[in-house]
């Protein structure tokens, strides 16, 4: 049993994918990854996708924040097809519209906690004035406002992966994409960061879509999804 009930659907889809495949060819043939997968997130919604290593979870995550191109189908997100946008605009929708949160954190070992929240607000071209205020809000959220001008090859694993969420908070976005993101911590740091995600996605704004092997992850989310063979199911 999920522990969260879904909220109510007052408003339309903030992403739908319907028919979405993707395949690789390897020079022996093609390799289907993703079998026409059809998935509807709405606001202020925790989606989680579980499956074996190799089913496509993260070719999925990947395309949804247009990482990777999908081999065919639609992507609409706030009714806008994303998929057969320009390369620039594309850019400019993750850059808006995406906060991405991975495993290994990806943080710049040699800058202060300041300074990795910075970046993605250098990246969206956000005026100089407004970054502080949205660096501090957005550490506050995870709880690390005090840890501001800390070198980040000095956090523990624990706050590393909570600034790796602050940072993927700071642009504001409206889905939330994370791989794995509790996956190198322990139990009692694992369930902060899910503490902190159904903090944000509370506010009724933003959707989560995490993908993880842990079934205790996967139960702290509205609806599990399963993909198997390149076919999602809802549990």
């Amino acid at each position: 049993m999920n522990n969260l009930s879904r909220p109510p659907l007052v408003n339309g889809p903030l992403i739908q994918v319907i028919r979405l495949s993707k395949h690789y060819s390897n020079g022996h043939g093609v390799i289907p990854v993703l079998r026409g997968v059809n998935l509807e997130v709405h606001p202020g919604e925790m989606i989680a996708v579980t499956g074996p290593s190799g089913s496509g979870k993260s070719s999925l995550l990947f395309i949804l924040g247009l990482l990777q191109p999908a081999s065919s189908g639609n992507y609409q997100f706030l009714g806008r097809d994303v998929l057969h946008l320009s390369r620039a605009d594309q850019a400019e929708f993750r850059r808006r519209r995406v906060g991405f949160v991975f495993q290994n954190c990806d943080l710049f070992e040699n800058s202060t906690v300041y300074e990795n929240l910075e970046f993605p607000l250098v990246y969206a071209m956000v005026e100089r004035h407004e970054r502080p205020a949205r660096i501090a809000s957005a550490l506050e959220m995870v709880g690390l406002a005090h840890r501001m001008g800390h070198p980040a090859n000095r956090l523990s694993g624990g706050e590393r992966q909570r600034v790796a969420v602050a940072r993927a908070l700071v642009n504001q976005p409206r889905v939330i994409l994370a791989d794995e993101p509790t996956g190198q911590l322990d139990r009692q740091n694992g369930h902060k960061i899910m503490d902190h995600f159904e903090e944000i996605v509370a506010l009724g704004e933003t959707a989560l879509i995490v993908v993880t092997h842990d079934s205790q992850v996967a139960e702290r989310c509205h609806r599990v999804f399963s993909l198997e063979d390149g076919i999602l199911y809802e549990k």
